[in-house]
């Protein structure tokens, strides 16, 4: 399920979620968050508890994670302050829920506090 994420200096990014956190966020939709960065990653609590364990912490490029530590989405785009090189590397495990559609390294613009709104995607 794709989803559009409009963050407050102007840039809208796609993802694509897995199936089932999609359905479960369709019910809260839209609702508006603040962004966090952290490297080059970017992070917002969700309005609901997906209930999800962490799996791992290497990610890829461009990859969608949810954080049960902070209930959180996470976006990841290059390294963060835990990488070990050029990969991103989450702070403690994440599951992997869906992928960034189109170019991940626009997310490099968002800046820490600004507001992110969630709506379904096109």
């Amino acid at each position: 399920m794709r989803f559009s994420l409009r963050f407050g200096g102007g840039l809208r990014v796609e993802v694509e979620l897995d199936e089932e956190v999609g359905r479960r966020l369709l019910d809260h939709v839209p609702f508006t968050s603040v962004a966090n960065r952290w490297g080059d990653e970017v992070y917002f609590e969700l309005p609901l508890d997906l209930g999800l364990r962490g799996e791992r912490v290497e990610m890829e490029v461009g990859e969608v994670a949810y954080w049960p530590e902070g209930n959180s989405l996470c976006i990841f785009f290059g390294p963060t302050p835990v990488s070990r090189g050029g990969e991103p590397r989450a702070y403690s495990p994440v599951r992997p829920v869906g992928r960034v559609v189109g170019d991940p390294l626009a997310l490099k613009r968002v800046r820490d506090g600004e507001a992110v709104e969630v709506s379904l995607g096109t």
